[in-house]
């Protein structure tokens, strides 16, 4: 294996619900789930319906030892850790992180609340993984091993959600998952996670004539995406967190037409892999 690889795999791009159909197989289903591989370390950032098949992945490759980030625990962030098999497998050992609800509720805490009954059959007690919990703070920086950095921050999202900056191997990736820009406004927050990143993965999941009914909602749009990409002097921007609406043919020509502004934009899609 080539230690300085840096590798990041979509195994879910959607926003809010999963969905299925004809008109989204090129695109994809699943909610949001992106694993990030830094040499021989596995990081996995959010656990929306696409880790199911991630850990199938994983465990298919022998992988012992994986961390998983939370941005937030809104459901479709969340909902497929029940169903990712390493957690029941005695081999693995699974850390898991937030900051988002920093001084609230721990990491632990968030778990257990939505992995139990009447949600959940069970109880995390069940898993046979060898099972931590680390919490952080917006602002803090993480090294969960040697030569990986995450820088952190607080986007604007209810709730709460962190923005992740990635550093490894002199190369850098943020993931902008849920965040809702200020009108005519770039935000400084986000611009300095971005800032010279190899990839960016931003919330694109409305557009600018939508966002008159949907500010407070706490996400943004590909038009203003591709703004920041231009300003940060980033090289590829992922138009990520697809709305559930939006089939293929409508992200071939958001693609489209963010790649009109920005030579590097494209649709992030499930399975897609991109080596930084």
């Amino acid at each position: 294996m080539d230690e300085d690889l840096f590798r990041v795999k979509f195994w879910g791009t959607r926003g809010s619900v999963a969905v299925s159909g004809p008109e989204f197989h090129k695109y994809g289903g699943n909610t949001v789930c992106i694993e990030v591989q830094c040499g021989k370390h596995r990081l996995i950032f959010d656990t929306g319906s696409g880790i199911r098949q991630a850990g199938e992945a994983l465990t298919r490759e022998g992988v012992e030892s994986i961390d998983i980030f939370y941005t937030h625990c809104h459901y479709d962030h969340i909902i497929g850790l029940p169903y990712f098999t390493p957690l029941y497998d005695p081999k693995m050992s699974v850390r898991l992180w937030s900051g988002h609800m920093a001084g609230i509720m721990s990491t632990a805490e968030m778990v257990r609340q939505f992995m139990r009954p009447p949600w959940f059959p069970v109880e995390p007690d069940i898993c046979k993984a060898c099972l931590n919990f680390s919490d952080f703070r917006p602002l803090d920086v993480l090294e969960p091993y040697p030569g990986v950095r995450i820088i952190t921050d607080r986007l604007n999202h209810p709730g709460g959600c962190v923005g992740y900056r990635i550093e490894w191997a002199g190369k850098v990736l943020a993931l902008i998952f849920d965040t809702e820009h200020e009108k005519g406004k770039l935000d400084p927050v986000v611009m300095k996670l971005i800032e010279g990143a190899q990839l960016v993965v931003y919330d694109c999941t409305y557009t600018e004539d939508e966002m008159p009914r949907r500010f407070g909602y706490g996400h943004s749009t590909w038009q203003h995406g591709v703004q920041l990409a231009a300003a940060a002097n980033i090289g590829g921007f992922a138009l990520f967190h697809h709305a559930p609406s939006r089939t293929d043919k409508s992200l071939d020509e958001f693609e489209k037409r963010s790649q009109e502004r920005f030579g590097g934009a494209f649709a992030a899609r499930d399975f897609q892999v991109i080596d930084l």
